[in-house]
């Protein structure tokens, strides 16, 4: 790609300047990339096509954990086998490759906090903190030190140049591989030195040209969401930091009815329906859990439905500043409250207390802790606007309550 600087007719001053497929204006052999190398086939397969474009490639590994089942169980990743992994990849592709031990950060940053958050009584998504906390802060930090203009991943997501400059994040071309949802909280500083080689392939794709460079890991198993839980089991490493989070407790319906006991809020999440161990003359789902008075609150599906989110940590990496996009009061988003839902029509406001999201036609089982991403348009690459953390939620059915009253007071001012 070339783009011409200079004023029209002036030869001395039209400049051509060359950018590599990274964007960057420096030739591919002068351009160091460090690739976060987690021993699958996705980033397996970034390193391979920077290699072969000629970059100066680095292979980065982080040992995040090795405890036991974990490190042998199939679809784990970032311990002992995934390494081997990585390492043998980089030594086939001919490039230098290094592990950092990110045990005790990724501990400290990621599963503690995955544990209190649940213990809260929230429903935590520690892939996002991982994102966030260790490979696009600590592991960018040391791509630098390491003298990289960029740092690549094999995530599923597009970062595209912006005509205003700077850089924007997109969906993935392929929606089931989207992770979007697990990546809203990169900093605009952040993306401007990340770059996501795979967002316009699919996942098929990706397994044939690992297949063209002979590739070991080319038909290796997918990573699952929640890397460091043996058996796949939340309460079991919950139990093992916090030994009092099984304290037991009342079941009660909305109305504060008490219709059973249960052994731990940690073996129940927002939305659940089956195992509840009670029962009435209608189906009944955890709407809502209490920590403070160990009370797991349950009721009909409608009591589940979400009008209003409650958001912190909100980062914005739409046009200008969120405070812009707000001018008017409110702007008209997409959004994701998980990460296997597809984006709907939302309302993205500031109320007295922060940053709200209305959800127009409303949505089960949000729950405090999780996501809520915001895009420009419904589907197809749209661009990431930013996103935050879900600190509380109303239903439709307080919604409206909330609603009819300011309308009965403002009718009684009148």
């Amino acid at each position: 790609m070339a783009t011409t600087a200079g004023h029209p007719g002036s030869a001395a001053q039209a400049a051509i300047v060359m950018l590599n497929s990274l964007g960057l204006d420096r030739r591919p052999q002068d351009t160091r990339v460090v690739v976060a190398m987690s021993g699958g086939v996705d980033s397996s397969v970034t390193a391979a096509l920077l290699a072969a474009e000629g970059y100066d490639v680095v292979g980065v590994t982080l040992q995040l954990y090795d405890h036991g089942e974990a490190t042998h169980r199939k679809g784990a990743c970032c311990a002992g086998r995934d390494i081997h992994d990585a390492r043998s990849v980089a030594s086939a592709l001919g490039i230098p490759h290094y592990v950092l031990d990110y045990e005790s950060r990724f501990k400290e940053e990621v599963i503690d906090r995955f544990a209190e958050s649940y213990v809260a009584g929230e429903t935590p998504v520690p892939c996002i903190s991982c994102n966030q906390s260790i490979k696009f802060r600590d592991l960018l930090d040391t791509a630098k030190d390491l003298g990289a203009q960029v740092m690549a991943t094999g995530h599923y997501i597009a970062s595209r140049a912006l005509p205003g400059g700077g850089r924007g994040l997109f969906r993935a071309r392929e929606d089931e591989r989207d992770q979007s949802y697990f990546l809203f909280a990169t900093t605009r500083e952040q993306l401007d030195a990340l770059r996501f080689p795979l967002g316009d392939l699919t996942k098929a794709q990706t397994r044939e040209v690992a297949r063209k460079f002979g590739l070991s890991v080319a038909d290796k198993d997918d990573s699952q969401d929640i890397c460091f839980v043996p058996q796949g089991r939340y309460t079991d490493i919950i139990e093992k930091l916090m030994p009092n989070a099984s304290d037991a407790g009342d079941i009660v319906d909305i109305d504060g009815k008490v219709l059973g006991r249960h052994n731990g809020i940690i073996h129940f999440t927002v939305g659940q329906r089956k195992g509840l161990g009670v029962a009435a003359g209608y189906p009944l789902y955890v709407v809502k859990l209490d920590p403070a008075r160990r009370r797991v609150i349950v009721g009909p599906r409608d009591a589940l439905r979400t009008r209003r989110i409650a958001l912190r940590e909100v980062n914005w990496i739409g046009e200008g500043s969120i405070d812009d996009a707000l001018d008017a009061g409110r702007r008209e988003v997409f959004v994701k409250v998980r990460s296997t839902r597809s984006p709907q029509p939302a309302w993205l406001t500031r109320s007295a207390t922060g940053i709200e999201v209305e959800l127009i036609d409303g949505e089960d089982g949000v729950a405090p802790g999780q996501a809520c991403v915001f895009y420009d348009a419904p589907d197809g690459q749209a661009r990431v606007l930013g996103g935050g953390f879900i600190q509380s939620t109303l239903s439709m059915t307080q919604a409206a309550r909330i609603d009819n009253a300011e309308t009965a007071s403002v009718s009684r001012a009148s």
